[in-house]
């Protein structure tokens, strides 16, 4: 099983880049699952057809009980990827970070990886927090590998360093490693030398290269990714090339 937590800065694009990807593998034959680990539970959106999917924690406050199977929680998407989304407290009162460690719980009570049996789990963390719950899919054993996203912003570049020094901070305890970086074009000056620079100090392999794209947006629009809008379009095969160099790491191991 192929096991996968994105970071990066928030607003970065790590959502975008998640569910693509998910709908990517999808397409390559794949059962996926999406597991958004963030309060703003927007993760999955543009898997569901622009349609929201209630959080865990949502559902866990408003019928005041634990979901007693896993479709309580849960919607099959584009290419039936498995969408959940962990949520977070009512805003103000709470940690965050807990919505993601009692969903994290929920889904091992109920036994979901060894029901559903997927190929590919993709984790969609909350911005460049790696603390607390939020480190947990790279500390819990649930993911094995990360990647992070940035651009060649400074502030991006800033948050990727700190995530991948997180990271480093697990190796001697046999948790998630960094695999590579994403590189998602903002169109700076200069953005490509700064991200190869970073790359360079980092000693990180950049293992994916996400052009700046109207398209992106256009089917975000409608609710889908670009795979779903129009597989064959370049945008596209980045993110299937991205998920192929997966794949093929995976099989390596």
């Amino acid at each position: 099983m192929l096991k996968i937590a994105i970071y990066g800065k928030g607003g970065i694009g790590k959502s975008t880049i998640t569910s693509n990807l998910s709908a990517a593998f999808a397409k390559l034959g794949k059962k996926v699952i999406q597991i958004g680990c963030d309060p703003k539970a927007d993760s999955s959106i543009n898997l569901l057809g622009g349609q929201q999917l209630m959080p865990v924690m949502n559902y866990m406050r408003e019928f005041d009980m634990e979901p007693e199977k896993i479709e309580d929680i849960s919607k099959v998407g584009f290419g039936g990827v498995l969408c959940i989304e962990a949520g977070g407290p009512t805003p103000g009162l709470g940690c965050a970070g807990r919505g993601i460690i009692t969903t994290f719980n929920l889904l091992k009570d109920l036994n979901i990886f060894e029901t559903y049996k997927p190929d590919v789990v993709l984790y969609d963390v909350l911005g460049d927090v790696v603390c607390g719950g939020f480190a947990a899919p790279i500390r819990e054993g649930y993911a094995e590998k990360v990647l992070i996203v940035t651009s060649g912003e400074k502030m991006s570049l800033y948050a990727a360093n700190n995530i991948n020094n997180a990271v480093k901070n697990f190796e001697d305890r046999s948790y998630a490693k960094v695999l590579g970086i994403v590189f998602n074009h903002r169109n700076i000056e200069n953005e490509e030398e700064k991200i190869k620079d970073f790359a360079r100090r980092a000693d990180l392999p950049i293992v994916g290269d996400i052009p700046r794209n109207q398209d992106i947006n256009r089917f975000e629009e409608m609710g889908k990714t670009v795979i779903e809008g129009d597989p064959n379009l370049l945008i596209s095969k980045s993110f299937f090339n991205l998920a192929k160099l997966l794949i093929r790491d995976e099989e390596m191991k």
